[in-house]
């Protein structure tokens, strides 16, 4: 039996058969793509968060607590320092306040040194009257003194202390010890434990 001869129609439906047949290297390049003659395997996908809000909330949350810890930290610097300001400030006014007298105390020493002399150089014909008027008067001195903190210093036979004492002359005495105070010239005072005025003594030396 002779074949029919193909018509153009015959040509068109072989050609879409041909057309519509699976390409055998389909499947195998599943897992890469051919560049030239070698199969490059396809990128990574990038790992991305599966909650990006989730993540953006995490870290406003972790710089808000990093703020918070650096304000607290403020806080209590500033506070330290106003406690030490404070404090400072308390020290300098009773220091004020202790130290404001010194002036006028010096002024009235020379008052009191004048009292002094006149009860010792008081003779025999010295009334009483006049005597007790001195030498309550000399106290009455000494207890407003005292009263303000202030302190006598008579260290007769005390070991001489450049700190407190003012050595007028150095005299050889065997019966002392070297470098003590042998008399007293003028008292010294301290005002709350500060030196207000030396005490003018004499001072042993060692006899030759």
């Amino acid at each position: 039996m002779a074949k029919e001869p193909q018509t153009p129609l015959d040509d068109e439906l072989a050609r879409r058969e041909e057309e519509a047949r699976p390409d055998p290297m389909e499947g195998e390049l599943d897992d890469g793509v051919v560049a030239g003659d070698e199969v490059v395997a396809p990128e990574e996908p990038t790992l991305e968060s599966d909650n990006p809000e989730a993540d953006l909330l995490a870290a406003q949350v972790e710089e808000l607590e990093q703020s918070l810890a650096e304000a607290k930290d403020q806080a209590l610097r500033a506070a330290a320092e106003a406690q030490n300001v404070r404090r400072r400030a308390e020290q300098e006014a009773e220091k004020a306040r202790k130290f404001a007298l010194e002036r006028f105390v010096k002024e009235l020493l020379p008052v009191v040194d004048s009292l002094e002399k006149a009860l010792d150089a008081m003779g025999a014909d010295a009334s009483d009257v006049h005597r007790e008027g001195v030498a309550m008067t000399l106290k009455m001195q000494h207890d407003v003194l005292a009263k303000f903190g202030v302190e006598t210093v008579e260290p007769a036979g005390e070991p001489f202390d450049p700190q407190f004492h003012e050595a007028m002359a150095m005299v050889p005495n065997p019966e002392l010890d070297p470098n003590s105070v042998m008399e007293v010239i003028q008292k010294g005072y301290l005002l709350n434990g500060r030196l207000v005025r030396p005490a003018m003594v004499v001072v042993s030396q060692a006899a030759s």
